[in-house]
């Protein structure tokens, strides 16, 4: 018999926010995990919105090679909007 499958939860506190990465939990699917999430990870009201992924689907960056993935960045100045002013008003951007 196999493994329930992990799967990884992120979480949006409201409209207009990123989703944030929460924790990790395992379900037989989808809708199992979701349901599961929900009751783990929103208990007192802190989500609008939930992700559930499958952990296996993730790819990610090797920490060790983080020069050679994210230093050709850094000669590229143009791409860093750090030189605009953004507004107070314009919120969470």
């Amino acid at each position: 018999m196999g493994e329930t499958p992990l799967w990884e939860v992120f979480i949006r506190p409201r409209n207009g926010l990123a989703h944030k990465h929460v924790g990790s939990l395992h379900g037989a699917d989808a809708e199992l995990a979701l349901s599961a999430a929900r009751d783990v990870y929103t208990r007192r009201g802190e989500g609008g919105s939930i992700w559930v992924v499958p952990s296996a689907a993730i790819t990610a960056s090797d920490p060790a090679h983080a020069d050679e993935m994210f230093d050709p960045t850094a000669d590229k100045i143009y791409r860093h909007p750090t030189f605009y002013d953004i507004p107070d008003d314009v919120g969470h951007m």
